[in-house]
Protein backbone atom coordinates (compact mmCIF):
# COMPACT_ATOMS: atom_id res chain seq x y z
CA UNK A 1 0.00 0.00 0.00
CA UNK A 2 2.97 2.38 -0.11
CA UNK A 3 1.42 4.58 -2.77
CA UNK A 4 3.58 7.58 -1.87
CA UNK A 5 6.76 5.54 -1.42
CA UNK A 6 8.52 7.20 -4.37
CA UNK A 7 8.54 10.52 -2.49
CA UNK A 8 10.12 9.18 0.68
CA UNK A 9 8.51 7.87 3.89
CA UNK A 10 4.99 6.52 3.71
CA UNK A 11 2.18 8.88 4.49
CA UNK A 12 -0.56 8.54 7.06
CA UNK A 13 -3.45 6.31 6.05
CA UNK A 14 -7.11 6.74 6.92
CA UNK A 15 -10.21 4.68 6.26
CA UNK A 16 -13.69 5.97 5.35
CA UNK A 17 -16.93 4.13 4.74
CA UNK A 18 -19.03 5.54 1.93
CA UNK A 19 -22.44 4.17 2.93
CA UNK A 20 -22.45 6.33 6.07
CA UNK A 21 -21.83 9.47 4.06
CA UNK A 22 -25.01 11.54 4.12
CA UNK A 23 -26.46 14.70 5.60
CA UNK A 24 -27.68 14.11 9.13
CA UNK A 25 -25.33 11.18 9.70
CA UNK A 26 -22.20 11.25 11.79
CA UNK A 27 -19.30 8.93 11.04
CA UNK A 28 -15.71 8.39 12.10
CA UNK A 29 -12.59 8.45 9.97
CA UNK A 30 -10.19 5.82 11.29
CA UNK A 31 -6.42 5.60 10.95
CA UNK A 32 -4.79 2.44 9.57
CA UNK A 33 -4.63 1.00 13.12
CA UNK A 34 -8.44 1.20 13.34
CA UNK A 35 -8.44 4.09 15.85
CA UNK A 36 -11.17 6.70 15.51
CA UNK A 37 -9.22 9.84 14.58
CA UNK A 38 -11.67 12.38 13.10
CA UNK A 39 -15.45 12.64 13.31
CA UNK A 40 -17.59 14.01 10.48
CA UNK A 41 -20.85 15.51 11.70
CA UNK A 42 -23.42 15.83 8.91
CA UNK A 43 -25.61 18.77 9.92
CA UNK A 44 -29.26 18.06 9.16
CA UNK A 45 -32.04 20.60 8.67
CA UNK A 46 -29.87 23.12 6.87
CA UNK A 47 -30.59 24.82 3.55
CA UNK A 48 -27.22 23.74 2.16
CA UNK A 49 -25.03 20.69 2.62
CA UNK A 50 -22.96 21.19 5.78
CA UNK A 51 -20.46 18.93 7.51
CA UNK A 52 -18.20 19.61 10.48
CA UNK A 53 -14.85 17.82 10.80
CA UNK A 54 -14.03 17.33 14.46
CA UNK A 55 -10.94 16.04 16.22
CA UNK A 56 -10.99 12.96 18.44
CA UNK A 57 -11.86 15.11 21.47
CA UNK A 58 -14.84 16.79 19.76
CA UNK A 59 -13.07 20.06 18.90
CA UNK A 60 -14.32 21.62 15.66
CA UNK A 61 -11.52 21.73 13.10
CA UNK A 62 -13.24 22.63 9.82
CA UNK A 63 -16.75 23.38 8.56
CA UNK A 64 -17.51 22.20 5.03
CA UNK A 65 -20.43 23.96 3.33
CA UNK A 66 -22.06 23.94 -0.07
CA UNK A 67 -22.21 27.35 -1.76
CA UNK A 68 -25.47 28.14 -3.50
CA UNK A 69 -25.99 30.32 -6.56
CA UNK A 70 -22.67 29.55 -8.25
CA UNK A 71 -22.03 28.61 -11.88
CA UNK A 72 -20.02 25.52 -10.89
CA UNK A 73 -20.61 23.22 -7.94
CA UNK A 74 -18.65 24.79 -5.09
CA UNK A 75 -18.01 23.95 -1.46
CA UNK A 76 -16.05 26.03 1.03
CA UNK A 77 -14.02 24.87 3.99
CA UNK A 78 -13.91 27.25 6.92
CA UNK A 79 -11.91 27.37 10.13
CA UNK A 80 -12.99 29.74 12.91
CA UNK A 81 -15.36 31.50 10.49
CA UNK A 82 -12.65 32.18 7.88
CA UNK A 83 -12.61 30.49 4.47
CA UNK A 84 -9.44 28.41 4.09
CA UNK A 85 -10.30 26.51 0.90
CA UNK A 86 -12.77 26.49 -2.01
CA UNK A 87 -13.43 23.33 -3.98
CA UNK A 88 -14.85 23.71 -7.49
CA UNK A 89 -15.83 21.04 -9.97
CA UNK A 90 -14.32 21.48 -13.43
CA UNK A 91 -16.83 22.52 -16.09
CA UNK A 92 -15.53 20.19 -18.79
CA UNK A 93 -13.97 16.85 -17.93
CA UNK A 94 -13.72 14.70 -21.07
CA UNK A 95 -12.01 11.62 -19.62
CA UNK A 96 -11.56 12.05 -15.87
CA UNK A 97 -13.24 13.84 -13.00
CA UNK A 98 -11.37 16.96 -11.92
CA UNK A 99 -11.73 19.43 -9.05
CA UNK A 100 -9.72 22.54 -8.27
CA UNK A 101 -9.00 23.38 -4.63
CA UNK A 102 -8.07 27.00 -3.97
CA UNK A 103 -6.16 27.28 -0.69
CA UNK A 104 -6.25 30.72 0.95
CA UNK A 105 -2.67 31.89 1.58
CA UNK A 106 -1.16 28.68 0.21
CA UNK A 107 -0.52 26.61 -2.88
CA UNK A 108 -3.64 25.33 -4.63
CA UNK A 109 -4.45 21.65 -5.10
CA UNK A 110 -6.05 19.66 -7.89
CA UNK A 111 -8.02 16.42 -7.51
CA UNK A 112 -8.01 14.23 -10.60
CA UNK A 113 -9.05 10.68 -11.37
CA UNK A 114 -12.15 8.56 -11.02
CA UNK A 115 -13.88 10.36 -8.15
CA UNK A 116 -17.09 8.29 -8.23
CA UNK A 117 -15.13 5.03 -7.85
CA UNK A 118 -12.84 6.51 -5.17
CA UNK A 119 -9.66 6.26 -7.25
CA UNK A 120 -8.05 9.68 -7.45
CA UNK A 121 -5.12 11.83 -6.36
CA UNK A 122 -4.72 15.29 -4.89
CA UNK A 123 -1.69 17.11 -6.25
CA UNK A 124 0.04 20.41 -5.54
CA UNK A 125 2.24 21.71 -8.37
CA UNK A 126 2.46 18.20 -9.81
CA UNK A 127 3.48 16.58 -6.48
CA UNK A 128 1.16 13.99 -4.98
CA UNK A 129 -0.23 15.15 -1.63
CA UNK A 130 -2.85 12.42 -1.16
CA UNK A 131 -4.15 9.30 -2.82
CA UNK A 132 -7.70 7.99 -2.43
CA UNK A 133 -8.26 4.33 -3.28
CA UNK A 134 -10.95 1.73 -2.84
CA UNK A 135 -8.54 -1.07 -3.82
CA UNK A 136 -6.87 -1.20 -0.40
CA UNK A 137 -9.81 -2.84 1.34
CA UNK A 138 -11.77 -6.00 0.77
CA UNK A 139 -14.66 -4.49 2.72
CA UNK A 140 -17.47 -3.24 0.53
CA UNK A 141 -18.13 0.52 0.59
CA UNK A 142 -14.79 1.27 2.26
CA UNK A 143 -11.93 3.28 0.83
CA UNK A 144 -8.63 4.66 2.03
CA UNK A 145 -6.87 8.00 1.96
CA UNK A 146 -3.10 8.16 2.19
CA UNK A 147 -1.71 11.61 2.95
CA UNK A 148 1.91 12.57 2.34
CA UNK A 149 4.11 13.51 5.30
CA UNK A 150 4.01 17.22 6.14
CA UNK A 151 0.52 17.82 4.75
CA UNK A 152 -2.35 19.10 6.91
CA UNK A 153 -4.21 15.81 7.36
CA UNK A 154 -7.40 17.44 8.68
CA UNK A 155 -7.57 19.87 5.74
CA UNK A 156 -6.94 17.12 3.18
CA UNK A 157 -9.66 14.97 4.80
CA UNK A 158 -12.05 17.97 4.77
CA UNK A 159 -11.32 18.39 1.05
CA UNK A 160 -12.02 14.69 0.51
CA UNK A 161 -15.37 14.95 2.34
CA UNK A 162 -16.31 17.94 0.13
CA UNK A 163 -15.30 16.16 -3.08
CA UNK A 164 -17.19 13.02 -2.07
CA UNK A 165 -20.35 15.05 -1.39
CA UNK A 166 -20.04 17.01 -4.65
CA UNK A 167 -19.56 13.80 -6.67
CA UNK A 168 -22.92 12.48 -5.43
CA UNK A 169 -24.94 15.27 -7.11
Amino acid sequence: MGLLRKRGPEGTRYKMREQLFSIGDDFWIENDAGEKTFKVDGKALRLRDTFVLEGRGGEELYTIQEKKLTVRDTMEIERDGQTVAKIKKALVTPLRDRYSIEIEGGSDLEAKGNIVDHEYELKRSGDKVAHVSKRWFRLRDTYGIEIAPGADDALILACTVAIEQMSRR
